[in-house]
């Protein structure tokens, strides 16, 4: 007795006052007894206005609910991690229920102990205090009653439970079976794809040194093959157009010393006629014949001459009319011929003492061979670099350092260094371009451009091919412009 008077069932605290009265009846709906007023006409009795805590079957219901709806959408690790979690949750409502069942017991034992004590009293005291007594007894009863309708209800709640806590159990113990499953399946198969793959990788190399092995034995066959082929090509099957091709080399030689011969002959015959008409010394054109070379004039009998006191003036004669085109500027004892000389006749007049020499070309110059279709794939481009170098500029030597970039395009000339433009200017009838006139080593590879009458310069390329190749690319594109490049004082046809 002393025992239960110590549990806390929901009544005032030390610090309150305890008014004197009969024992008050409690609530068995709520999990506490409820506090009590007293009024001016008699006992009120005020239920607690706590917040209601709702039964522990529909949290039970509510939890299952909501595991079966999501178990869909997790994974098995996860579900058995739900199931667990479950299944705690069931222990620990288990648990709860026993301790509720314990406070019943002890509820019902406070009133028994409640009851006899009241009918006790009822015997001792009379008038509205024994009234109040047995109103107090009817009410204990009502309480016995409505506490043992609770515990019909906790022990039905408390099978439900083991029965959930059981079918809870029995879904983790199947979700840790399907996972102990599943992580035998996954291992067997990652064990499986791993002896694949040792398997493929094996294949792979086996092979390949099947490969190296079955490449070298062909090549090593393929290589006796070819030689067995030339060894029976060389002793047994002479080719055609190696023959023809001997026989062409042999014929070009023959023809080339001939053509020597003649050259030869034409120029000692010409030496003979002007020995018998006049006693001034003979003179003659040294050099190859064609485009890309150095003509020299020499002295026949082979005496140095001094050109500095000797007027020299450069022709180029046309085969069929005959008639002869002063070239401007060159008046130096070499001449490079340039693309507007080919086919046609060199003559270079030597003036001393009053009287007149004549040195000319024994034939025609000729073009260099290839130039022209060179050029050709040129034109296909919209414009060609050449690098050269500056060697004068308006007539004043500049030095030979720095490389300058000439592009030869359709519309336009340009000459840069670097990124600095030093000239650029549309193809016009003011323009002048043709080779370097002024003699010297390097006049085969050097040109004139003058792109404005107030601006000329005269360029060194890197070859005498690149420079030809040059001219006549710029002389192209200013005729599909309607524009003819020369050089000064040449005649043009309009």
């Amino acid at each position: 007795m002393t025992w239960a008077a110590t549990l806390d069932y929901g009544r005032k605290t030390k610090n309150e006052d305890i008014r004197p009265g009969p024992l008050r009846p409690a609530n068995i709906i709520r999990n506490k007894f409820p506090t009590y007023k007293n009024g001016s006409n008699g006992i009120v009795i005020k239920l607690a206005d706590g917040p209601e805590v709702p039964p522990l079957k529909e949290v039970v219901a509510k939890e299952t609910e909501e595991l079966l709806d999501r178990r869909q959408r997790f994974s098995v690790r996860e579900l058995a991690m739900k199931f667990e979690k479950g299944l705690n949750t069931a222990t620990l409502l288990s648990k709860e229920v026993k301790w509720r069942q314990v406070a019943l017991l002890e509820r019902d034992i406070l009133l028994k102990n409640l009851k006899s004590v009241l009918e006790s009293l009822r015997g001792q005291v009379t008038g509205k205090t024994k009234d109040e007594i047995e109103e107090s007894i009817s009410m204990v009863e009502i309480l016995a009653v409505q506490l043992s309708k609770r515990e019909a209800e906790l022990i039905q709640q408390k099978t439900e439970v083991t029965e959930l806590a059981k079918s809870l159990k029995l879904a983790s113990e199947d979700a840790k079976r399907i996972v102990e499953e599943e992580r035998v399946n996954a291992n067997t198969e990652v064990e499986s794809a791993r002896s694949a793959v040792q398997r493929v990788q094996e294949a792979l190399q086996e092979h390949e040194k099947m490969s190296k092995r079955t490449g070298k034995q062909d090549m090593e066959e393929l290589k006796k093959e070819v030689r067995v082929a030339r060894r029976i090509k060389m002793l047994h099957c002479p080719s055609k157009a190696m023959d023809l091709e001997n026989e062409i080399k042999t014929l070009r030689k023959t023809f080339t010393e001939k053509s020597v011969d003649c050259v030869n002959l034409l120029k000692e015959l010409e030496l003979h006629k002007r020995l018998k008409g006049n006693d001034i010394p003979v003179f003659d054109l040294e050099g190859l014949q064609c485009l890309g070379s150095m003509l020299h004039i020499v002295c026949q009998n082979g005496t140095p001459m001094d050109f500095s006191n000797i007027s020299v003036q450069w022709f180029r004669i046309h085969p069929k009319e005959s008639n002869k085109e002063i070239i401007s500027g060159a008046t130096r004892p070499a001449y490079a011929p340039e693309p507007n000389d080919v086919g046609r006749y060199m003559q270079a007049e030597i003036n001393f003492g009053g009287e007149t020499a004549i040195a000319k070309t024994a034939g025609l110059v000729d073009p260099d061979a290839g130039l022209v279709d060179y050029v050709e794939t040129l034109v296909r481009k919209p414009e060609t670099e050449f690098n050269v170098v500056v060697l004068q500029l308006n007539g004043i030597d500049q030095p030979k350092e720095a490389v300058h970039v000439l592009n030869v395009g359709r519309l336009r000339m340009r000459l840069s260094k670097g990124k600095t433009v030093v000239a650029k200017e549309f193809y016009s009838s003011s323009m002048q371009l043709c080779g370097v006139r002024g003699g010297g080593e390097a006049a085969s590879q050097a040109m004139f451009w003058r792109p404005r009458s107030d601006l000329s310069f005269a360029v060194a390329f890197e070859t005498a091919r690149e420079r030809n190749a040059a001219i006549m690319l710029a002389r192209r594109f200013a005729i599909d412009c309607n524009i003819i490049l020369a050089g000064p004082g040449d005649k043009t046809p309009w």
